[in-house]
């Protein structure tokens, strides 16, 4: 399909070609990216055919993948009847200070060549794909969060890419896509000088509403349901309401109680996610090697206690890459026995808690990640775990029981909103609530979030996003007020208390938080 401009005709790109003078030197330029952490640097590929002992030479800091890039070039042009032409070239790409990776290269790089004598010009076209042997333009893994990147930066509007990553390119709105299959086909585009996208904007297979203007999608899955909870009625509400605000949440009880149970099925009733949302998370996806589904459902990670700081926060020693904070941001990181969680993962994830990003500094470059998670932990109340326990007795000695609650420092856990002490598990207990049930509520919170024109859902909002949006009524006020006398809250402890109010009022249908709100947000804080 052709992409259209407002007034509905075709879109078209102008790439002016005209002959040289014989004698005048010729610089080709085309313009492609490469990724510095998980953002996109625009780079100018140049190409300069002098006189002189032939050669081929690509300079400007360049990995082996683009090194390598050569012999497929060569390969490509020959095979499909291009002259290789008997000169020095040279290859430039630009600023030389960054370093350059990714097959993706070698496009642009083909083309300049098998054009070398025209020169011609071109205004933000991008060239991105990866050359076989045989001519034939292939994929790769780092297209999608280049240009995602280069969207989110404002910086592309057009640009050819392989026809067989079409398929999650389509993805990402607001770009004409030109889709080629060969290089020869690349070249007949670039010498008719005159074409159009011709490819159709994907559409979401998804529930979806539109709020303000907005589009906002969600799933109807529920294949592991709340129903299979058995009793923990404050735990299932707590989950509602850190679901609903996508607050920090915290569950403490006995071996088998349902904290495990009770984190896997937040997943499935989190709130609705934009196009944008949903974008990101694939572009992680395909930053840790996995092919997206583009479904509407968040993504939830929960790694192993042993694992190590890097695989949590990203790192490594030359190229730094994501880690699991990064996979689950716009979901749930959940931490299972946090106890055992080293000091030093803990300690670290008062940053991401606190800002939402995660910083990973390298001698090569610094790299800044997003981390929008909801964090979920679980912990038994001791060593052995039956602390809580009616029916069983507890082998910890006291000693035991304090080095495991010290564990978990207060400025860490000052960063949680909701805690809850879960019950054991009686023969009578019942389901009581359904997954669809608790999802509907969410969704029915979300659009009065929403509805206020709130940038960030309850569990995110900034200092004066809180003063803006978390009104008390003047019995509610009272009772914080007299919270903050007796119990010594902290600054942030007032502040999660009024979010966690707000989302209860939500959830009520209550335009001001109101004194039945606040009094059950201040059930959920942390005991000391």
């Amino acid at each position: 399909m052709n992409a259209k401009t407002d007034s509905g005709t075709p879109q078209k790109t102008n790439i002016k070609i005209k002959q040289k003078p014989k004698n005048e030197a010729i610089v080709n330029r085309l313009t492609c990216a490469t990724l510095e952490g998980v953002d996109a640097k625009v780079i100018d590929v140049e190409a300069t055919f002098t006189k002189g002992l032939p050669g081929f030479a690509i300079v400007g800091l360049a990995s082996a993948d683009i090194q390598e890039a050569k012999e497929r070039v060569k390969s490509a042009l020959l095979v499909n009847a291009f002259v290789f032409p008997p000169l020095k070239i040279t290859i430039g790409l630009s600023p030389s200070e960054v370093r350059k990776n990714g097959s993706h290269f070698d496009l642009p790089l083909a083309l300049l060549i098998a054009l070398h004598k025209k020169s011609f010009e071109e205004e933000g076209l991008f060239v991105f794909g990866e050359l076989g042997l045989d001519g034939r333009v292939k994929s790769s893994s780092m297209l999608f969060p280049l240009i995602l990147s280069l969207k989110e930066q404002g910086v592309i509007k057009r640009a050819i890419v392989p026809k067989e990553a079409i398929t999650y390119l389509s993805h990402i709105s607001g770009i004409d896509f030109i889709a080629v299959s060969s290089l020869n086909e690349a070249i007949g585009l670039i010498k008719e000088g005159n074409f159009t996208s011709n490819v159709e904007k994907f559409s979401y297979d998804a529930q979806s509403f539109r709020i303000n203007d907005k589009d906002y999608y969600y799933e109807k899955n529920y294949a592991s349901n709340f129903k299979d909870v058995k009793g923990q009625i404050v735990a299932k509400r707590a989950a509602l309401i850190a679901s609903a605000g996508m607050h920090n949440f915290f569950m403490e009880g006995n071996p088998g109680c349902g904290k495990s149970m009770i984190a896997k099925r937040i997943k499935d009733i989190l709130p609705p996610m934009q196009e944008e949302e949903l974008l990101s998370i694939a572009k992680h996806q395909f930053l840790d090697g996995q092919t997206p589904n583009f479904k509407a459902i968040r993504p939830m990670r929960s790694p192993h206690h042993t694992a190590t700081s890097a695989s949590i926060f990203g790192g490594g020693s030359g190229q730094a890459k994501i880690g699991e904070v990064a996979l689950a941001s716009k979901g749930i990181l959940f931490f299972d026995e946090i106890p055992h969680f080293s000091k030093q993962v803990l300690e670290a994830m008062r940053e991401p808690l606190q800002d939402k990003k995660v910083h990973i500094a390298r001698v090569n470059a610094k790299i800044e990640y997003e981390a929008d998670i909801m964090f979920v932990a679980a912990q038994n109340p001791c060593p052995c775990g039956n602390l809580l326990s009616k029916v069983h007795a507890c082998r910890c000695s006291e000693m035991e029981i304090k080095r495991y609650a010290n564990k978990l420092s207060d400025p860490f856990l000052d960063r949680i909103d909701l805690f809850v002490v879960m019950q054991e598990v009686q023969s009578t207990d019942q389901g009581d609530i359904s997954s669809q049930e608790m999802h509907h509520a969410v969704i029915d919170a979300f659009t009065l979030q929403k509805g206020r024109l709130q940038k960030h859902l309850n569990g995110k909002l900034t200092e004066d996003e809180i003063e803006t949006y978390c009104i008390l009524d003047n019995d509610a006020q009272k009772i914080l007020e007299s919270a903050i006398s007796k119990f010594g809250l902290s600054h942030r402890s007032i502040a999660s208390v009024k979010k966690i109010g707000r989302t209860i009022a939500d959830l009520n249908a209550h335009e001001k938080i109101a004194k039945k709100d606040i009094l059950e947000a201040l059930s959920y804080r942390r005991r000391k």
